[in-house]
């Protein structure tokens, strides 16, 4: 990966996000991190829900890793940077970070590998074209 900032997209912790002592409970960290990817791909552009409905072929994660370093408390605004740290022949790996403003350390980073598959078979199949173009194609890091 680059020294290059990735995609950035906005959160601010909600109530019902976070726990009885007021930290952001483990799960939404993933959340927060397949919101960001999505917006990643809407601001490419890039709408994969047509490419479903066209081909039949959608992306499934396979792998999701979450890194916790500090926590998140209620109504703290942070991103989520998203960065792609490898474009595969079938597959995507994102590298996220959530990061708050004026720290330079993230509080939380993580792994999410998307593989693309028949949706009838559930076999890997190749990335399509046009997206490979919009990301720079295979073997290409953000």
């Amino acid at each position: 990966m680059t020294d290059r900032p990735g995609f950035r997209f906005g959160f601010r912790v909600r109530y019902s996000e976070v726990d009885f002592q007021g930290i952001v409970y483990f799960a939404h960290y993933a959340t927060y991190f397949d919101v960001a990817i999505h917006e990643f791909f809407r601001a490419l552009p890039y709408d994969y829900t047509e490419i479903r409905k066209a081909t039949g072929t959608d992306f499934n994660i396979v792998r999701s890793v979450v890194e916790y370093r500090r926590p998140l408390r209620f109504d703290e605004a942070f991103e989520v940077e998203v960065r792609l740290s490898r474009i595969g022949r079938t597959s995507l790996t994102f590298a996220p970070a959530i990061r708050v403003a004026g720290e330079p350390e993230p509080r939380a980073t993580g792994e999410v590998v998307w593989v693309h598959a028949d949706q009838t078979t559930m076999r890997a199949v190749p990335l399509p074209t046009q997206l490979l173009e919009r990301l720079g194609g295979p073997d290409h890091a953000e």
